[in-house]
């Protein structure tokens, strides 16, 4: 955020933060600068944890300035560390910048080698620091530094959703895929760059747009809004992750030009078509499978129950680094409200399988609470191979459907049915964007690396 009337902006940033937690929750942090104080001085703090967590009103109060930004953090690649925690600050011959970055890049090693052999010392394991050496070093040789950060972004392969503060410049960058979100925001004499437009509204900021594909956009309070599209593709050669429509992007969110809400609500009105059931009611595995249920319901005429109580204060099972920790938080997570499932036939939507531990225990949880048969829906096609690009779906052998049918699947998770959306229905569910469908497909919009460059899975 840069507030060009000067005022400070750790408040907002820390609220747009919330706003975004369910795309993080190992660690989080704020950067943030005066435009019109000593140049390069950015004050920060990060922290592991949830942001309600790691901020109190005593350390926002200390962080005084009107540019800067913040970050919720999902590992993908590099660990869960102290170290690892974003946002980065950088100190460098032309000044300061402050970088948070969302995505994973498939030639982050070759990049850091490059870098170690010419004396590069780093303090991580993620791709974010690489990238904040390559913007340094190309600013050395650039008119600017947004120039630097377009230069910089030129040797990166992969995904990436960038936002840098220098001392008086906010900038934006999302690679030429557009795999992640980004967009752009204002409200009264400030600019606003987050990842989903669900940040803009809790802080009452207005969407302009969203960062094109390949485009990387300046701030400043001479300018407003400057746009570089240098890098990007010819149209229809993106390939936005399908993923953030399904499950990772907060359901009031739009992604260019294309409602969450809609998008999952399409995709139960097509499980309906494609693979119906005779049922007394449908219910969603909460937060993502409840508007593919409501679609489902719509679609049928089967009544939308509520079935599932979910506890407000566990976070996402899904992106917890570690199996175990995983497991444990489904059974604090949900609760089954016996009252509407005893002796019924249930539809039960949820918005992906990935290893099956998840769904295996819900589904028993449905038939201890009474329920006469268990028909699960799965808004998603199967997963069949990992993802590269910043969404941590594991290793091809850790996938349930990995040299499985769906009659094995069935099986493995105790449904009385399974179904899941077709491949073809995907390009409808996001109003015919065009989408990276990699994890379902294994074609991928760029050559995937060799070697698993994600990180150190647990086996």
């Amino acid at each position: 955020m840069y507030d060009f009337d000067g005022g400070d902006v750790a408040s907002s940033i820390y609220y747009g933060l919330f706003a975004l937690q369910h795309r993080g929750q190992e660690s989080c942090g704020i950067a943030v600068s005066d435009t019109d104080g000593p140049k390069g001085k950015v004050i920060s703090y990060k922290g592991m944890g949830l942001v309600n967590e790691v901020f109190t009103p005593e350390t926002l109060g200390t962080l005084r300035g009107n540019i800067g930004v913040g970050h919720v953090r999902y590992s993908t690649a590099g660990e869960s560390t102290m170290e690892n925690a974003q946002p980065l600050v950088l100190n460098y011959i032309k000044g300061t910048l402050a970088i948070a970055h969302n995505g994973n890049l498939i030639n982050a090693n070759e990049l850091r080698q490059d870098l170690a052999r010419t004396g590069a010392i780093f303090q991580t394991t993620i791709d974010s620091e690489v990238i904040a050496y390559h913007i340094a070093r190309e600013r050395l040789n650039s008119k600017s530094a947004e120039e630097a950060v377009r230069r910089a972004c030129e040797k990166l392969r992969g995904a990436y959703a960038l936002v840098v503060s220098s001392p008086r410049k906010l900038i934006g960058a999302r690679d030429p895929y557009g795999f992640h979100p980004l967009c752009i925001g204002r409200r009264d004499n400030a600019y606003i760059i987050a990842s989903e437009t669900c940040a803009l509204e809790t802080i009452g900021a207005q969407y302009v747009r969203d960062v094109m594909p390949g485009e990387v956009v300046t701030i400043t309070k001479e300018k407003g809004i400057v746009s570089d599209m240098t890098m990007a593709l010819p149209e229809g050669r993106e390939a936005r992750c399908v993923f953030e429509y399904i499950y990772f992007a907060r359901i009031d969110s739009r992604i260019d030009g294309m409602s969450v809400y809609e998008s999952r609500v399409r995709a139960g009105r097509f499980l309906a078509m494609d693979s119906p059931v005779e049922a007394d009611l449908v219910t969603g595995v909460p937060e993502s499978g409840n508007a593919a249920a409501l679609g489902f319901s719509l679609e049928s005429g089967i009544p939308y129950v509520a079935a599932f109580v979910k506890n407000s204060y566990v976070g996402r099972t899904f992106i917890k680094p570690k199996q175990k920790s995983r497991e444990s938080s489904v059974q604090v997570k949900l609760n089954v409200l016996a009252e509407a499932v005893r002796g019924k036939r249930v539809v039960m939507i949820d918005d992906s399988i990935v290893r099956g531990t998840t769904s295996a225990r819900i589904v028993r949880m449905l038939r201890d609470a009474g329920a006469t048969e268990v028909h699960v829906r799965i808004s998603s096609p199967p997963f069949l191979w990992p993802c590269y690009f910043g969404t941590d779906i594991p290793v091809r052998e850790q996938l349930i459907a990995y040299n499985r049918t769906v009659e094995d699947i069935r099986q493995i998770i105790g449904a009385d049915s399974l179904g899941y959306l077709e491949i073809g229905r995907l390009s409808e569910m996001v109003g015919g964007l065009p989408i990276c469908t990699g994890c379902f497909t294994g074609k991928y919009p760029m050559e995937p690396p060799t070697g698993d460059i994600r990180g150190d899975y647990e086996k």
